[in-house]
């Protein structure tokens, strides 16, 4: 009996195997959804229609807040598949600056350009071409490429061309549905591909990502509302998730096939194509170079951190006696030494800066170890580096509100950071400041304050009492342009700050920028 049950399941489960389809089944079930995979090698060329609505959502105004709307734009794709190269048009209005900027993008295999001006942290080559264009860093190529792969009609037949780089993947389900999946190897990446059980087409391509905030994430193309364009089936919604939370929202208004293209359209000026850089091989960061690019504060450097065009490094540049600004990159740091500690102010762009920062800092003050970590603001721009110093033991210092978004993003793993080996930090001590906190080794003090302002909620400014020396980011950018002609309600804050707190600083240092004299802001506010 117990032998006729075994040979019943064995046929039951060979029966079902036999019946699974194989990754290469699924792909080429796909294929015949989209049209067939003879209607789409036809397409030689394409020009592609459409319009994106794009956020950012650690530049909320509030702690975990509602994500910052980062930008609306019109664009218009030309592809070339016989020589593998794309242009894209864009106008783009940016709400966050605000902004428009009208721009194009080259990309090839081995190169990508930019024909305007796409951002306001233009880079040196950027600058000093006339009209505006530069070559695109190794970082921005590869990324580039990789969503442009993502999201190109022929990735399916290139899985079909490459059945050996196609492996079966598990299951994945999402809103109570369960997808098919296989991953593709593709170089320096991988795609896992979904497919919709009922059409049987892609309707999802996921990315196994790292961001600087909330550590090992996902990040998917998702792909609805599939209409023939172009002779084709083409997805008209399409709509990238960062962790489940809609990032990007694109539509695809008219697709052309084997479009007629004007000769010398997929030409770069000729001023830019020497030393143009190769897509990065080794690691990529892929949500910075993505959604800097949203906000419109994206610095196209092959270190992201500061223009490898116009300097060579970091650098420390000591401000008071025992208080080091760290400058020369996009993004600066505070250094405040004690009797036998240091207190840092802003962890921003990577744990790279952060080991930079606590090297040079090492060197500056040896055996004096990082004790806390003062966050000005949650932005993922100036907070990106904190595990690093929470790893070595500081406490995080942050502002009133702050506190439960930051124990929610030290709890998530990060276990594919670059620069950090994983550990658990989430149990780190976390001190909110609701209006002053002090920290004092009996001969200096560094005091937090809280302060009120448009950029951000739970904001912190630092002073450092003995030398007048505050510290702030966002809200005024010391030394980096002349005060304008009537106060603003960001420079107005720093002024009902300073009050409020009752201290009497004589510079203020920035988290961009340099140093400035406060009398004439404080003057500016009086007039």
């Amino acid at each position: 009996m117990k032998r006729l049950l075994l040979l019943v399941w064995v046929a039951l489960f060979a029966g079902s195997c036999a019946t699974m389809p194989s990754p290469q089944d699924l792909v080429n079930r796909a294929l015949d959804a989209k049209g067939g995979a003879d209607a789409l090698a036809r397409v030689k060329t394409i020009a592609v229609k459409g319009t994106m609505k794009q956020w950012e959502p650690e530049s909320s105004f509030a702690p975990g807040g509602e994500m910052r709307f980062a930008n609306s734009s019109e664009f218009t794709l030309t592809g070339d598949f016989t020589r593998h190269v794309v242009r894209v048009d864009f106008v783009k209005k940016h709400d966050y600056i605000p902004r428009t900027f009208t721009y194009s993008e080259i990309v090839m295999p081995d190169a990508g350009y930019v024909i305007g001006v796409d951002n306001t942290l233009r880079n040196k080559q950027n600058r000093e071409s006339k009209p505006p264009a530069h070559s695109m860093s190794g970082l921005r190529l590869a990324a580039t490429q990789r969503e442009l792969r993502r999201a190109s009609p022929s990735l399916l037949l290139e899985m079909r061309r490459n059945a050996d780089k196609v492996a079966a993947s598990a299951d994945v389900t999402i809103g109570g549905v369960t997808y098919r999946a296989v991953s593709y190897n593709a170089g320096n990446y991988s795609f896992v591909v979904m497919f919709d059980p009922k059409t049987h087409l892609p309707a999802r391509i996921r990315t196994l990502d790292y961001d600087n905030i909330w550590g090992d994430v996902t990040y998917d193309l998702v792909l609805s509302d599939w209409r023939a364009m172009g002779g084709v089936m083409i997805a008209a919604s399409q709509k990238y998730e960062l962790n489940g939370r809609v990032v990007i929202d694109a539509r695809i208004t008219d697709v052309t096939a084997n479009p007629s293209v004007p000769a010398g359209h997929f030409e770069p000026p000729a001023a830019v194509r020497a030393g143009a850089a190769k897509p990065a091989t080794g690691y990529v960061p892929y949500q910075w170079v993505i959604r800097r690019q949203m906000t419109g504060f994206y610095l196209d450097s092959e270190n992201i951190s500061f223009d490898t065009r116009a300097t060579s490094s970091l650098r420390l540049n000591e401000i008071a006696p025992g208080v080091q600004h760290q400058v020369g990159g996009s993004h600066n740091t505070l250094i405040v030494e004690m009797s036998d500690f240091l207190v840092v102010m802003d962890a921003p762009v990577s744990d790279w800066q952060s080991n930079w920062t606590l090297n040079a800092a090492k060197a500056k003050y040896p055996g004096k170890p990082v004790r806390y970590l003062v966050l000005t603001h949650h932005h993922m721009d100036h907070t990106g580096g904190l595990r690093a110093y929470l790893a070595q033991g500081a406490t995080l210092v942050v502002g009133k509100g702050a506190g439960d978004h930051f124990r929610k993003v030290l709890a998530a793993p990060f276990t594919r950071n670059p620069d950090l080996a994983a550990r658990d930090v989430s149990k780190s001590p976390i001190i909110e400041v609701a209006d002053k906190h002090a920290i004092s080794d009996g001969k200096r003090e560094f005091s937090a304050h809280f302060v009120e302002n448009p950029h951000a909620a739970s904001t912190l400014i630092g002073y450092v009492a003995d030398v007048r020396v505050a510290f702030e980011t966002d809200i005024w950018n010391p030394g980096l342009a002349p005060l304008p002609a009537k106060i603003t309600s960001p420079l107005a804050a720093i002024v009902n700050a300073v009050k409020q707190a009752g201290i009497s600083p004589i510079r203020f240092a920035g988290g961009h920028g340099g140093v400035g004299d406060y009398a004439p802001l404080a003057a500016l506010a009086g007039n």
